[in-house]
């Protein structure tokens, strides 16, 4: 949550009470909801007739910053609606929730793709895709590695329950509680 520097006494007691408890008093004092011109009324997403966000590919990017001068490595579209991919629109990008791990060989792995269930490898000074797969439900949690007598795996939680492909009864998509790992190539046996 940002600062707000400026908020009165009567504005930060009033915070405070909603998150102690839960009620507004917004109700009770319509100074007090004047004196809060900004609340969140929800998530609103801007999609079009379709339910695709209504502005221009990519809907999602992978990105890389240089942390020695701020500048942008390089930016990947990252997922995309496989609906949307088997009439040729690839590349579209699509929503992420997760995070991704960059290994010391320079890769980077990444799930976070709703709609493909996809958990991809990258080359971390590029950005080019090296490998793919299919995971039982969406990546959704950022991956890890570790190390078994020598040998690198990457595990990634694949617990779905966003995914338009997997909507189940009432809209919601199947979930799953499923830990999905990988031996990176190379790594002795």
């Amino acid at each position: 949550m940002p600062a707000f520097p400026t908020l009165q006494p009567d504005a930060v007691n009033a915070l405070v009470e909603y998150l102690r408890t839960g009620e507004s008093q917004r109700a009770n004092s319509p100074r007090a909801a004047a004196m809060m011109p900004y609340r969140f009324t929800g998530y609103r997403k801007f999609l079009d007739q379709d339910g695709y966000p209504a502005i221009q590919p990519p809907w999602g990017t992978l990105n890389a910053i240089n942390l020695n001068t701020g500048a942008l490595a390089w930016s990947v579209p990252l997922g995309e609606y496989p609906e949307l991919a088997a009439k040729g629109m690839n590349n579209t990008g699509s929503e992420n929730y997760g995070g991704p791990i960059v290994t010391a060989g320079g890769l980077v792995f990444i799930g976070a793709t709703n709609f493909d269930r996809k958990f991809r490898a990258f080359d971390a000074r590029t950005g080019e895709r090296l490998w793919e797969t299919t995971l039982p439900f969406s990546g959704n949690g950022t991956p890890a590695t570790y190390e078994i007598d020598g040998r690198q795996f990457i595990v990634v939680p694949a617990g779905g329950g966003k995914s338009r492909s997997q909507a189940g009864p009432g809209g919601v998509a199947d979930s799953g509680g499923t830990y999905v790992a990988y031996a990176l190539p190379g790594s002795p046996r």
